[in-house]
């Protein structure tokens, strides 16, 4: 179990939230995708509803601890207030003077944004007297930040040795349905894993390893497969020095009674260019001077079967080159078939976040992962930071407790 915000009276505190507000700008510095914003309305609102002063504080790109006018976070104010229909404060600074002005002019109910953190060199290396610094503007710290969670910084983890530690919604709603699929699934559990590289999933596929009843291995990473086994793979991405990894990783299923399913048909062309000239071959088929670029129509069907019958499925990872056409259809398919399982379906990280939400299906699984890295770490069964935080010891203000 770990402490939310439903464990703590609000009204009247200086609720200091870690949101995760790294929004895409374009070069007027209007918001292109608000995402990541929308997803922490539901903490934002519990708290102001109930009466807190609410100070947020988060990221903008990578100034590398100096000012850098176009990652403030002034342009996000309007936006932030338009969507909870209420002004919004700004701070100048995240810590100091500037910052200390208005939260400590904040009434019940109202709300402040501090200015970028990472303005702040100290911020990144979790300096004490920074975190202390931070946690003086607040009595309690929320984080609802999953998409940092994996980094030890002042604002994730080290403002915890000051102030008690809750988790907002968005960021329980992670921990929840990941916890649900590495430690409790209903069965039998199906993994699709798939993007380009097989050492970016590595630790990954170890640790699902022992928990599933079958894994589908599509996307690039799977020709590294295809080829440990003897297969010819033309042209197409392969890790050559992960071979052996991948034969051991193959065989570990075998003795253990899991299943791999690996693509018996590609899409193939001769380059990556939307309106080539493609073919779909069967694996055994390659071609020396193409690339596999998508699984094909055979390998969809397996996979759909497979999927079938399925209680619990994670998907993480694009099953080919998802951002030109014709090499689409496998992610789409794999898309569609998960809106459609009677089953928890919890959809990881990175690519497979950006394809299921270009293919407008982001709503009709149970949980889309804000975090890439924070995900795959979460995945490989570590220890995020930003996570460990809740189940620390620390002594709790006696009138945020509730009776």
């Amino acid at each position: 179990m770990f402490r939310t915000i439903r464990d703590i009276a609000l009204s009247g505190r200086k609720v200091l939230v870690r949101v995760d507000f790294n929004v895409p700008l374009d070069e007027n510095l209007n918001i292109t995708d608000d995402t990541r914003i929308r997803m922490a309305l539901p903490t934002l609102n519990h708290i102001l509803e109930n009466g807190g002063r609410l100070v947020v504080m988060s990221h903008l790109g990578r100034p590398k601890g100096a000012f850098v006018d176009k990652y403030s976070l002034k342009p996000l104010v309007a936006h932030l207030s338009k969507l909870l229909g209420k002004p919004v404060h700004f701070a100048e600074d995240c810590i100091g003077d500037k910052a200390a002005s208005v939260v400590n002019g904040l009434k019940n109910g109202e709300i402040a944004m501090l200015e970028n953190l990472r303005f702040h060199k100290e911020e990144e290396k979790n300096d004490p007297a920074f975190a202390k610094a931070l946690a003086a503007l607040g009595d309690i710290f929320v984080s609802d930040a999953f998409g940092t969670a994996h980094r030890a910084h002042a604002s994730t983890a080290g403002i915890a040795d000051t102030l008690p530690a809750y988790a907002g919604f968005l960021m329980e709603k992670e921990i929840n349905y990941l916890s649900k699929v590495t430690t409790s699934p209903d069965r039998p559990l199906v993994a699709i894993m798939g993007g380009a590289k097989v050492s970016d999933k590595i630790l990954v596929i170890e640790n699902l390893l022992d928990k599933v009843d079958s894994l589908l291995i599509g996307g690039g990473m799977a020709f590294t497969f295809l080829k440990a086994q003897g297969y010819n793979i033309g042209k197409s991405l392969c890790e050559h020095d992960k071979l052996d990894l991948a034969l051991s990783l193959i065989e570990k299923a075998k003795s253990s009674g899991r299943k791999i399913l690996l693509p018996t048909d590609v899409v193939t062309a001769a380059e990556i260019k939307e309106g080539v000239p493609t073919k779909t071959l069967d694996i055994t088929q390659m071609p020396d001077n193409e690339l596999g670029l998508d699984i094909g129509p055979k390998t969809i069907e397996a996979f759909a079967a497979e999927l079938k019958g399925a209680k619990t499925v994670l998907w993480n990872g694009p099953m080919g080159v998802f951002e030109i056409k014709p090499f689409d259809v496998g992610t789409r398919k794999i898309a569609e078939l998960l809106t459609g399982l009677n089953a928890i379906t919890v959809v990881g990280g990175g690519d497979s976040v950006a394809a299921i939400e270009q293919m407008g299906a982001a709503d009709k699984v149970s949980h889309v992962s804000t975090g890439g890295g924070a995900c795959l770490e979460f995945l490989e069964g570590k220890t995020l930071p930003g996570i460990e935080i809740f189940s620390r010891n620390i002594k709790e203000m006696a009138e945020g407790a509730k009776v």
